[in-house]
């Protein structure tokens, strides 16, 4: 796992200087600690390429930036790629001489055979950017899921790249101006969505995308899918005995699960190649039991796996993560930890780069850094959730479908706004507050209904919050099109699965896989989620909802077919999420703070908010009237980002420390 960093340029442009690919890699050095390097063209249309190593598989002669046999190809990658092995031999069958044991030597050779295509051979977690001198050539690319991140800016003849948004900003005069869709979208989504970025003219390499930058030209195109529209025309042909179509699918819930167990096993097999000391993350949840269990079933010696705990009872998972330990004998490590919200804030807005309100990244930042002290790389159970239908709001998804086929004047009465002036309750999951929410979407389609579900700021929340010049400023823009898009990628399946996909296609790599990403790489760990290999994403994006989703229980073939894996009491459990006691926070220790902050001169003076609705926000959650904590912690993510990021006359090119107040 490693960081890059880079430009190229045509003959007219600015070429980047050494100096600058210095202090862009060094900014990174969290995310390589053990080495780096830089190549740099020759004249006139030009590249350079920069790099910091975190060394994962071949210690000795894995430096980078590496060449082919004549230097004419040269890569900066981060990332795995799993069947490195199996590329190999074919590679040298067709005649390639390695001069490593790397799988980055791999993608070297695959490009000389395949130029840009060559993504669609590789098996893993990856970003790089490949320059093909003959050619004058940048190729970057992105892998399918998101996991690994990959930012760019192309200004003027040159493209800058790097695996973190603070590296571009470290080049000479580079601009720093607010995107203001992207505030609207961040408050929706709690994320900034690719390819957009919270700053004007900088972009993200979306998922499963190459961009070609050539003559002139930069070329951004999609590579993969997930199989959801397949997986339907399966159905449809196994239902007409006629057909012969796609008959590779399984068609018995048994023949399903054998594949799933084949096909899990193989991706955990594969992710556990490592020349240095791996383990697990294990929350005593379905995922990280299966993937933990998976693992051990393969090793001849007990897996470390790592868990941690709170004080505070509702967000302490450690006895079910204990258990699981327990039943599959592991070796558990295990910390309790008392959150410091102002502790671990300026190291949370600086790693993040752009705002990021999804608050589960504090105790993933605790995970990292006690499993750090063990181990190099460990193994997750992340993209469960998403592909196999394992979060409670597809229950509500389900339940709202029904509704959807009711008569009308019982829709009506049952959506009436009567409902909403019962009060909501204190608490982020107080059991009135989710009914609430669920009545009030109810009236919309089925896809706007799932957008207020998710949002932080629904859309009339938003706008009463803006100040009328930057409502104006935002025009026509929808930030929910995005959820939008989502949904068209998979138009013939049931909503459920839809709904689903439009989670892998935007939740999944915008909050989970960057949140754990820059978690884990701000203490040097590299995060392998099997779940996420493309193999089984294609099995799940076929399979039948009916297999996942069973009466109330989402997940329902993960428990039939890893059943051995997983003790009884973590089969019936609900799930609990990851995160800290908000709501708590804000109406104790971090009050004074957080008035501190929004109700600054310095915060009220950027024009972007009604000071009027954040009072009104502020005042409802400390007087216990309703649960603004994660709308007021966006927010609060939001100014102080400004504050580090935007303020000072130069953007900090380390984590800075002191006083948050004096950003």
């Amino acid at each position: 796992m490693c960081g890059i960093a880079g430009a190229a340029w045509t003959a007219d442009a600015a070429p980047l200087s050494p100096a600058t690919l210095e202090r862009m890699i060094s900014a990174i050095a969290h995310r390589g600690p053990d080495d780096s390097g830089t190549y740099f063209s020759g004249e006139g249309r030009g590249a350079a390429l920069g790099f910091r190593r975190l060394s994962i598989i071949d210690l000795s002669t894995g430096h980078q930036p590496l060449a082919n046999e004549d230097e004419s190809v040269w890569i900066v990658f981060n990332g795995e790629i799993y069947n490195y092995r199996e590329l190999r031999a074919d590679l040298e069958a067709r005649g390639h001489r390695f001069r490593t044991n790397t799988d980055t030597e791999c993608i070297v050779h695959l490009y000389e055979d395949l130029g840009p295509d060559c993504v669609q051979r590789l098996r893993g977690m990856f970003a790089f950017a490949i320059w093909d001198d003959r050619r004058k050539r940048l190729l970057l690319a992105r892998d399918r899921p998101g996991k690994k991140p990959l930012f760019y800016r192309l200004d003027r003849g040159q493209l800058t790249f790097a695996s973190e948004l603070k590296s571009l900003l470290l080049v000479p005069n580079a601009p720093r101006r607010l995107n203001r869709r992207a505030i609207d979208s961040y408050l929706c989504y709690q994320y900034v969505p690719y390819p957009d970025c919270i700053l004007e003219g900088y972009h993200k390499l979306p998922p499963a995308h190459v961009a070609l930058f050539e003559n002139c030209r930069l070329e951004v195109r999609r590579y993969w899918r997930p199989p959801y529209e397949s997986g339907a025309r399966f159905q449809r042909a196994h239902s007409d005995p006629n057909s012969g179509t796609l008959k590779t699918c399984p068609t018995t819930a048994a023949d399903w699960q054998r594949e799933l167990r084949r096909t899990l096993t193989e991706a955990v097999r594969l992710r556990m190649r490592s020349d240095v000391p791996l383990g697990a993350f294990l929350s005593g949840g379905i995922d990280s039991t299966i993937i933990t269990g998976l693992m051990q079933e393969q090793s001849d010696r007990p897996v470390h796996t790592f868990s941690i705990g709170f004080p505070i009872k509702e967000f302490d998972e450690r006895s079910y993560a204990r258990e699981a330990a327990n039943h599959l004998g592991t070796e558990h490590h295990e910390l309790v930890v008392t959150p410091n919200a102002l502790e671990i804030l300026p190291k949370l807005i600086w790693h993040y780069d752009e705002p990021f309100a999804d608050s589960s990244a504090i105790p993933t930042m605790y995970l990292s850094e006690m499993t750090r002290r063990h181990v190099t790389v460990a193994l997750s159970g992340d993209g469960g959730d998403e592909l196999f239908a394992g979060y409670t709001r597809y229950l509500a998804v389900k339940l709202a479908s029904r509704f959807d086929r009711l008569p009308g004047p019982l829709r009506r009465l049952i959506t009436s706004k009567l409902w909403q002036r019962l009060p909501s309750g204190a608490g982020h999951r107080s059991l009135l507050r989710r009914g609430k929410r669920f009545l009030a979407a109810l009236g919309e389609t089925p896809e706007k209904r799932y957008l207020r579900w998710i949002g932080i700021f629904e859309e009339s929340l938003r706008r009463e919050l803006y100040r009328p010049e930057f409502a104006a400023e935002l025009g026509e823009f929808d930030a929910g099109d995005f959820l939008m898009q989502a949904y068209a990628e998979c138009p013939s399946r049931d909503f459920i699965t839809r709904t689903t996909c439009a989670d892998v296609l935007t939740y999944l790599p915008c909050d989970i896989l960057t949140k754990v990403d820059i978690a884990s790489m701000a203490f040097s760990l590299e995060c392998r989620s099997p779940f996420l290999d493309q193999e089984v994403m294609e099995l799940a994006a076929r399979m039948p909802i009916e297999l996942k989703l069973c009466g109330k229980q989402g997940k329902q073939i993960l428990l039939d077919t890893f059943a051995d894996l997983l003790p009884p009491s973590i089969q019936r459990r609900s799930k609990m999420g990851f995160g800290v006691p908000l709501a708590n926070w804000f109406r104790g220790e971090l009050q004074p703070f957080l008035r501190d902050v929004l109700f600054d001169s310095r915060t009220l003076s950027r024009g972007l908010f009604e000071p009027s609705a954040v009072h009104r926000l502020f005042d409802e959650h400390v007087q216990s009237k309703n649960d603004h904590s994660h709308r007021l912690w966006a927010l609060l993510c939001l100014e102080l980002w400004q504050r580090m990021f935007l303020d000072p006359v130069e953007p900090p090119a380390s984590c800075p420390s002191g006083n948050l107040l004096s950003f």
